[in-house]
């Protein structure tokens, strides 16, 4: 199958190795993955602010980039859920504009449920020898619904022993620039969470958002816990090759 890689902004500025090691995983499976290098920002951080006239000229790009291809993959629910239920209304009078971003939605993935609704791959030889806990992300969970997905395909890993993360379903606290506008708030969400994660004794915390990963990560990394953020797409795409 050839699949189209929709980056994200965040993989692309900031944490690349996700990016990567969703075309490894890919490719290892035997699917031919392209980047269509006009890609930018899908919008989602205007559109979340209310700059909807901002955003438009993106979702026109984004929509221009990516309808050539039959299947569109991202390493990011938020991204994702944007791509799902935001750009045909920012279409908004433009029905000719709208009836393409609905049909571009329509074959936008995100990675778990790329590999297990269109690919048919719980197990995909992946090893990762590490105690793993799971945060299900808010736009993974609440927007695109992929239920037990990342988990189904945790539980396949090779040499990863996954632990339930407490009150797992609560959110991080990021929320893109609520962490900023509402930062007393955010630092207080996060700190729940990052309790809940120390709580499991995992030495990874792993989601299939780098955003939340970030926050998270970025909390851990403070306190000095020891406790590392991986992306789904990284544990994945890990073998004892690699």
């Amino acid at each position: 199958m050839r699949i189209a890689l929709f980056a994200t902004c965040l993989a692309d500025t900031m944490f690349p190795a996700a990016a990567k090691a969703t075309v490894l995983l890919l490719e290892r499976l035997g699917h031919e993955v392209v980047f269509p290098a006009e890609q930018t920002c899908c919008g989602q951080m205007h559109i979340n602010t209310g700059y909807q006239k901002d955003a438009l000229p993106l979702v026109r790009r984004h929509v221009r980039t990516f309808e050539p291809y039959d299947v569109i993959v991202a390493p990011s629910g938020s991204c994702v859920g944007s791509v799902r239920h935001q750009h045909a209304m920012v279409a908004g009078a433009d029905a000719g504009l709208a009836a393409r971003a609905t049909s571009v939605a329509s074959r936008t993935f995100e990675l778990s449920e790329l590999l297990i609704d269109v690919l048919g791959v719980e197990d995909v030889g992946a090893y990762f020898p590490h105690r793993v806990t799971y945060h299900p992300t808010c736009h993974s969970l609440r927007v695109l619904r992929v239920g037990d997905k990342p988990l189904r395909l945790l539980r396949n890993v090779r040499g990863l022993d996954l632990v339930e993360l407490p009150d797992a379903e609560q959110c991080c606290g990021f929320g893109g620039t609520f962490s900023v506008k509402n930062a007393d708030t955010s630092t207080a969400m996060l700190a729940d969470k990052m309790r809940h994660v120390l709580d499991t004794g995992a030495d990874v915390c792993t989601a299939g958002d780098a955003s939340c990963l970030m926050h998270i990560g970025g909390g851990l990394s403070r306190l000095r816990t020891g406790v590392r953020t991986v992306h789904l797409a990284e544990i994945l795409a890990s073998t004892e090759a690699s």
